[in-house]
């Protein structure tokens, strides 16, 4: 199968409010559109989560990172601007006041974790679909975060509606983004190097 074919299966499943695994520029993702509320929910029960633990969301660009926050803060852009130089860890930014996105996936503080992705699967997925995408590790709660599609359990891969093919193959070491939390009053806080 073609990478567009996948990504265009992909999409499909997504806007009709299906679930999908999917590579990302981390590790394996359980993903699902960020602006559709039962989509979440059913990520969350998948992952067998509690549902006050925020997830992150995948976007393809600034322009759309700016449509899911209510006011980007000038040091965010400095520190996109600065990681998308670099040849640095893929880095999830938390920012406040999230909008156009599932209340279910929004923070109780009003917060979302964002990242801008530039591994080409990802983000062709995510500029194809033209909305934030769920991007979640793909495990059930408490365990490893799968790597590579190899390392995902059986349960996930039976309980999800798309599975792509894209990268199956790969047998690399992944790790997770780095996360920081940036507030409105320029605050930064490191949650995960």
């Amino acid at each position: 199968m073609t990478r567009e074919q996948d990504v265009k299966n992909a999409v499909e499943v997504l806007r009709k409010g299906g679930v999908i695994l999917y590579p990302t520029d981390t590790v394996w993702g359980i993903g699902c559109d960020a602006t559709n509320a039962e989509a979440v929910k059913r990520v969350y029960e998948i992952k067998q989560r509690d549902d006050s633990k925020a997830l992150i969301c995948l976007v393809d660009s600034d322009a759309r990172l700016q449509r899911y926050v209510r006011q980007v803060p000038d040091v965010a852009w400095q520190l996109i601007d600065s990681l998308q130089e670099g040849d640095t860890k893929p880095t999830t930014i938390i920012l406040d006041g999230a909008v156009n996105l599932a209340p279910n996936l929004i923070a109780d503080d009003g917060s979302i974790a964002l990242r801008i992705t530039n591994e080409p699967f990802s983000k062709e997925l995510c500029y194809r679909f033209q909305e934030a995408l769920v991007s979640t590790s793909a495990n059930i709660s408490g365990e490893p975060a799968a790597q590579n599609y190899c390392d995902i359990a059986q349960e996930l891969i039976d309980a999800v509606d798309y599975v792509c093919w894209s990268r199956r193959q790969e047998h690399k070491p992944h790790q997770p983004s780095s996360i920081i939390r940036l507030r409105q009053n320029g605050e930064v806080e490191i949650i995960r190097k």
